[in-house]
């Protein structure tokens, strides 16, 4: 069950028609987030809905630029999720610092950063300036579940 919307972002997020997710279960043996000082550290988060991924494959191939942008969104969104979990209220979030996305990627497709905006714009149009970041977008062969899409965060808190 999940709690009324208490803050500002999530809020935010209910505009967008937007809701959190619960917190991913992890897929082997680490933790989804961990606070370390004023920053929390988000382990690679998969596009997961409900448990389920709404697509496997490699970008290029099996999987669409588009429905790969979309699922970066998605992957940041469970990425707020989890910087939640650690941290209480998503009010506290001062700025993303880092987003790295990891494509899978047919060996032709060089499109690696549009499909990571996914994640950027979505950032940026939920916190505004507090979600402009340094990113990396990394094309990979093969990614956990067969994801499309994994996408970690480095977000700094009050």
């Amino acid at each position: 069950m999940q709690e009324a919307t208490s803050s500002r972002v999530e809020a935010r997020l209910a505009e967008l028609g937007l809701t959190l997710p619960s917190v991913a279960k992890p897929v082997a043996a680490y933790l989804p987030a961990l606070v370390t000082g004023n920053y929390v550290y988000t382990s690679g988060q998969l596009p997961l809905i409900n448990g389920e991924l709404p697509a496997v494959g490699k970008v290029g191939a099996e999987v669409s630029a588009e429905d790969a942008k979309a699922q970066a969104q998605t992957c940041a969104l469970n990425a707020l999720a989890a910087i939640k979990s650690v941290i209480g209220d998503l009010d506290r979030v001062k700025r993303i610092v880092k987003v790295v996305g990891f494509v899978a990627s047919d060996p032709s497709f060089t499109g690696q950063p549009a499909v990571v905006n996914g994640a950027s714009e979505f950032f940026g149009e939920v916190l505004g300036d507090a979600g402009l970041h340094a990113r990396s977008a990394v094309g990979v062969a093969v990614l956990p579940l067969d994801a499309a899409v994994e996408v970690e965060v480095i977000a700094e808190f009050e």
